[in-house]
């Protein structure tokens, strides 16, 4: 017995040394003091070292796209740091392209601030701003995927393109011990500027999803951050617009038809909606009045799940089947793809097939 209580005070007392030891080490060796963070080279930030780059300049209001709050696992948050980044770590090469190594990008949210550091940005990032919000409205949309209208504080407005995206933040609750930001993108109009729609799908065990389906009331304030994005419509020619989202990757493409319909934008406009069954349907009678209402425009679902009881005399298969099938001529054509990375995948390879140059396929991937 003596044994057993004098190993388990051994092992209580190592593992007293060793949490002060750690402890003492990040207030001493993580301890970088203040250092200076230069952006573009005209803009001088005093901040203080050891957080993420990332972390850093949310900290001084200024926002990088991030869809997987600041792991390592989405790419998206990739800034050009000039001098003072330290060396390109495992967790970054994943991400980063010959070119984008040797140009010196690197992940925000894995590269730590030690010492002065200068970066690059785009100036339009300087544009994204931070809103308390409140939620107006919240509807079932399916089984899994709620649509959201939040209403900007009095006075404020968001300026965006239609087929970008803000970060959506969620607070610390029970069962999620961490704040994190996740991508959405606007469905939206941009003349709205004093409200913005979004549609977020269930993902079991995912933070922010849960959050939005499990705990969020209408009345609660959110805090969202943006715009981004360089997935948006080009509205600068005739070209006939053919758009594909599968889930909710439809939020984009309701921006841009919404967009198309109140400017009267009077082009030729094929929309593929990829689903599972007719459950995973919705918004059937908008889309009809838009078929009524805007130029030459088409709504075709293509259901990949149907069976003889679904009575289902639509489109089947995949969507890029679909596509396949319909998709006569490429001249003067542009696409604008949402969906998941192997939908998205065999859509560019579809209509690259059909002869659509790459450069006019727009899309954006999300998982």
């Amino acid at each position: 017995m003596n044994e057993i209580i004098i190993t388990t005070a051994t092992v209580t007392g190592i593992s007293a040394i060793f949490a002060f030891l750690l402890t003492l080490a990040d207030k001493t060796i993580g301890n970088y003091g203040e250092v200076k963070l230069t952006i573009n080279n005209d803009k001088e930030y005093i901040v203080n070292g050891g957080s993420s780059l990332l972390s850093t300049l949310i900290e001084e209001k200024i926002f990088i796209p991030s869809a997987c709050g600041g792991k390592g696992t989405c790419g998206y948050c990739k800034v050009k740091v000039i001098d003072g980044g330290g060396p390109v770590l495992p967790t970054e090469t994943p991400f980063l392209t010959e070119d984008e190594l040797k140009d010196n990008i690197r992940l925000s949210c894995q590269c730590k601030v030690k010492e002065n550091i200068k970066i690059q940005i785009p100036e339009e990032l300087f544009n994204v701003k931070e809103y308390i919000a409140t939620v107006e409205e919240i509807e079932d949309m399916t089984s899994v995927i709620k649509r959201l209208r939040i209403r900007l504080p009095e006075g404020e407005e968001i300026k965006f393109k239609p087929g970008q995206f803000i970060q959506f933040k969620a607070p610390i609750y029970d069962g999620n011990d961490e704040e994190v930001y996740r991508a959405y993108s606007i469905a939206s109009s941009p003349s709205d500027k004093g409200y913005i729609e979004l549609f977020i799908g269930y993902v079991p065990g995912g933070k922010c999803t849960t959050y939005v389906h499990k705990h969020l009331k209408v009345g609660d304030t959110v805090q969202i951050n943006g715009p981004y994005g360089d997935f948006y419509f080009h509205d600068d020619n005739d070209r006939e617009v053919i758009l594909v989202a599968a889930g909710t990757g439809i939020a984009p493409i309701l921006s841009i038809l919404k967009h198309m319909k109140e400017y009267n934008i009077n082009r030729k406009a094929r929309f593929y909606f990829g689903a599972k069954t007719p459950d995973d349907l919705f918004l059937l009678d908008y889309f009809k009045e838009l078929e009524e209402t805007l130029f030459d425009f088409k709504f075709i679902p293509t259901l990949s799940r149907v069976s003889e009881e679904h009575n289902w005399t639509g489109e089947k298969g995949r969507v890029n089947n679909t596509i396949e099938r319909h998709l006569e001529s490429p001249e003067n054509k542009e696409a604008y793809l949402c969906g998941n990375p192997p939908m998205i995948d065999s859509m560019v390879k579809a209509l690259v097939n059909k002869g659509l140059p790459e450069e006019l396929i727009y899309f954006d991937k999300f998982d």
